[in-house]
């Protein structure tokens, strides 16, 4: 009955926007953030959500510079709020001569795709670019400018999308993005004006914060805000993720309970 109670968050069933980005580790780093999206991948596909890619810039060895994507479907925020933060791993690189495990990092961010009537843009605060697709290594996509970058002059935030067909597909995605973006900066703001009342258990979801560690000698996975291990890796980087946010829903829940007045 208490659990029944408690206050729904609004963006629990809306899509959402991901981004993936390399941290500090290099070229490791990149790959490893491959294997996030990959694994979230999978993850939406096991749920019959669809993906549908945004802006995704490779490296030479095939990891991910950047890697923007959505992903459509029932609940998808409400599984997926919980993986915002920075994914660490450690293992051996293939070019690591001497066995020495690296330590590197990838920040993901989940963000709920903001409605077209939630954010009101103003065009004069817009600047918007054109470029040419480019895919991995620099090599052209196509001829036309057909990518489109846009920057919101007011906050500084900017966007990029170069995986459409056209330019004026490119640029509907790009806003979409952008509101998104503004819908979460806003919502963050709000937020942190009651943070202080109450603090998840499962920790803020700010993309500084280290959530979790994935092992690959020990072959295992760590998250660290609420002390789950998994001694599965392997299927872990698979899609089967399941156990780990179940972990997570329940350990919010618990704190929510606690912190509420009845």
């Amino acid at each position: 009955m208490k659990v029944l109670l408690l206050p729904v968050n609004p963006d629990d069933e809306k899509d959402v926007i991901m981004e993936i980005r390399a941290g500090a580790g290099g070229d490791e780093a990149g790959l490893f953030g491959y294997e996030l999206m990959r694994m979230y991948k999978m993850y939406a596909d096991r749920n019959r959500w669809s993906v549908e890619d945004i802006d995704v810039s490779l490296t030479e060895l095939g990891g991910v510079k950047e890697a923007v994507f959505q992903i459509k479907g029932r609940d998808v925020f409400s599984k997926l709020k919980f993986e915002s933060g920075v994914h660490r791993v450690q293992r051996v690189p293939e070019t690591e001569t001497q066995g020495r495990v690296h330590t590197s990092t990838v920040t993901v961010a989940v963000l709920p795709e903001a409605e077209d009537v939630v954010v009101d843009i103003n065009e004069k605060d817009l600047k918007i670019d054109t470029y040419r697709s480019s895919g991995a290594g620099g090599q052209h996509v196509n001829k036309t400018e057909s990518a489109i970058r846009i920057t919101h002059l007011p906050t500084g935030v900017v966007v990029q999308c170069q995986d459409g067909r056209s330019q004026i597909q490119n640029r509907e995605r790009a806003m979409q993005v952008l509101k998104t973006k503004l819908y979460d900066l806003s919502r963050t703001q709000a937020e942190q004006e009651y943070a202080a009342a109450r603090r998840s258990q499962v920790g803020t979801g700010d993309r500084s914060e280290r959530i979790r560690t994935y092992n690959y000698p020990q072959g295992r996975v760590t998250d660290h805000r609420i002390g789950m291990t998994l001694y599965s890796l392997t299927t872990f980087l698979s899609g089967n993720i399941d156990e780990m946010l179940e972990g997570l829903r329940i350990a919010d829940q618990t704190a929510r309970l606690e912190s509420s007045e009845f």
